[in-house]
């Protein structure tokens, strides 16, 4: 599998899974900041390396009225103090060729989003920039092919690259995993991530927002760290239920730490079986 570094990360880690977490936008800085913390609090704590995820700015709202951002300039800057403030690793969301130009002086990750992951342009474009890539799974996409829309970010000469599951349609306004579909990401030999968040949306479900079932979220995350999965990804916020995007599926900040500790302990037992 291919191995490589995102500052003090490495991925993928045999001793510890890489988690992806942080609000699903940068509403502001108050509540981005509070979400770092408690983020550094978890890493000392349970010995466990984080990204801090936030978009600064939501492209594909299902509705045009949804709140998209605070601004990209604002948001990118808080992302940046993050980094700085914590030492931690940020990803973020990128959309069009000129986000990366943008977005790319602020973060260390840069992700294509689902709906996105066959455009070529911007894999080309994320790849030259020298950054570690994480490409989400269409919920359109075999998983297989997604080693298709691996190979347009290494033919830059970017190795740095990762595959994220994040479900797949299910008729109209649900969507399910597939946990073969990990398997076959990995035989690619790309580090797979496991989105246990975005896996429980309700696409449109909501009346002009996605649903969710969030109350889904450790059967399936426990099922993903059985399978072999290299890392998870989480949106997590202070208080969900104000959340400006992802209201439904997004975890409650206080109740992390136990989800991040329970992960852990299977993550290790599962590598385990390995040296049997």
């Amino acid at each position: 599998m291919q191995k490589f570094s995102i500052g003090s990360l490495s991925i993928p880690d045999p001793s510890t899974p890489l988690i992806i977490a942080g609000p699903c936008l940068i509403e502001n800085r108050t509540m981005a900041i509070k979400t770092a913390e408690e983020l550094q609090r978890i890493s000392r704590e349970e010995g466990v390396g984080f990204i801090f995820k936030g978009s600064y700015r939501k492209a594909n709202r299902t509705s045009g009225s949804s709140f998209s951002g605070i601004g990209d300039v604002e948001a990118l800057e808080i992302l940046d103090e993050i980094r700085r403030t914590y030492s931690m690793a940020v990803l973020t969301d990128v959309h069009e060729t000129k986000d990366v130009t943008l977005a790319s002086r602020y973060v260390d990750v840069l992700q294509i989003p689902a709906f996105l992951c066959r455009q070529t342009e911007l894999l080309v474009a994320a790849g030259e920039s020298g950054l570690a890539v994480n490409i989400k799974k269409g919920q359109f996409m075999a998983p297989e092919d997604m080693a298709l829309a691996a190979a347009k970010v290494s033919g830059t000469g970017n190795q740095r690259v990762m595959l994220t599951e994040r479900g797949s349609s299910f008729g109209y306004h649900n969507l399910v995993v597939d946990f073969r579909g990990l398997a076959k990401m990995a035989e690619s030999g790309y580090p797979v991530i496991y989105d246990a968040t975005h896996s429980l949306q309700l696409p449109g479900a909501g009346n002009g927002v996605s649903g969710g079932e969030r109350q889904y979220v450790m059967p399936l995350a426990r099922a993903a760290v059985a399978a072999g999965v290299n890392g998870l990804f989480f949106e997590v916020h202070p208080d969900p239920s104000k959340a400006l995007s992802d209201a439904s599926t997004q975890i409650a900040l206080d109740e992390f730490g136990t989800i991040v500790k329970q992960l852990l302990h299977l993550y290790r037992c599962v590598q385990s079986l390995h040296s049997l």
